[in-house]
């Protein structure tokens, strides 16, 4: 007797009365024993357990690799911004890969993910960054199609704290500010000015070219940025912008440039002599002129 079973066949054999399930693999024809059931009915339910079982081994099996799958996105999906590339691919190097590399991504479900990243000694906030990539990586797959379409389950993990601040801002009244540009030298005093006068980011700052300051109409036009001293685009769309010059900062701006060796339209606003330059100073070295000028100061402790 034979019966249709979705991908698969339930048959008895007369010989020794058990029943059997044949299917296709691999383009091979296999079989598992079900046992002695009294009725075809019952020797179907038994099928039907012992094929989803198998499907289930199967997909376990041809699931992706978190390795391959994080290789797969740094060539197709991985954001080109250089400042996001490098965050995104230190935690999925030192983090992700080295724990999981070997796992076939249907093996990072919500449990296991979420008790391996409270065992990290990590802030609440990085630990949220890993789990947001792990749900980049399991979105990359379905998206490719290398496993179904559903619930991404990194919504299910919870990481107490997460959204909240280890450090509460910090921000300088009027009298601080003067007390800390009074410790700074040149050129990180004009920079602390250009990034307060206009709410520049550190990586917009420092990349300012001259060509990008009108003086004619005092109007400054933000238009890059540089991280890790790669020029980029601005962060956002509306980081690109043009701003009125007041007199007083146009005449702090006049001043640098007089003193300033690299002095072309082209030449960056801030360029750092020691390269010859090339390249603006980079943003470690504006941060320690400013912890140093804030122990001076008694702004910072």
């Amino acid at each position: 007797m034979r019966s249709r079973v979705r991908t698969g066949s339930v048959v008895r054999d007369k010989r020794d009365k058990v029943w059997r399930f044949y299917f296709w693999e691999n383009g091979k024809r296999r079989s598992r024993l079900l046992g002695r059931f009294a009725s075809k009915t019952a020797a179907i339910q038994a099928a039907e357990s012992v094929r989803h079982q198998l499907s289930k081994t199967e997909s376990v099996i041809t699931a992706p690799t978190v390795t391959a799958l994080i290789e797969g996105y740094r060539a197709e999906k991985m954001p080109q911004r250089y400042s996001t590339r490098r965050s995104y691919d230190v935690w999925l190097r030192l983090y992700v890969q080295q724990r999981w590399g070997t796992s076939a991504i249907t093996a990072l479900q919500a449990r296991p993910v979420e008790l391996w990243l409270h065992s990290l000694d990590l802030t609440p906030r990085s630990k949220s960054s890993i789990r947001f990539l792990i749900g980049l990586l399991w979105d990359f797959a379905m998206w490719r199609g290398e496993v179904p379409t559903a619930r991404n389950p990194m919504t299910l993990v919870t990481i107490p704290g997460a959204s909240k601040r280890t450090r509460k801002p910090r921000s300088l009244t009027v009298e601080e500010f003067r007390k800390l540009l009074k410790q700074l030298e040149e050129p990180f005093r004009t920079m602390a000015l250009t990034c307060v006068c206009f709410g520049l980011r550190v990586s917009e700052c420092l990349a300012l070219r001259w060509s990008d300051v009108d003086w004619l109409n005092a109007t400054l036009r933000v238009q890059r940025s540089i991280v890790r001293q790669r020029v980029g685009d601005t962060k956002t769309e509306y980081s690109e912008r043009a701003m009125p010059i007041d007199s007083e900062m146009l005449d702090v701006l006049k001043r640098w440039k007089q003193t300033t060796a690299f002095q072309a339209g082209e030449d960056w606003v801030f360029a750092s002599p020691s390269q010859i330059g090339r390249l603006p100073w980079s943003a470690d070295s504006l941060n320690d002129a400013y912890k140093k000028a804030g122990k001076a100061s008694g702004v910072a402790t």
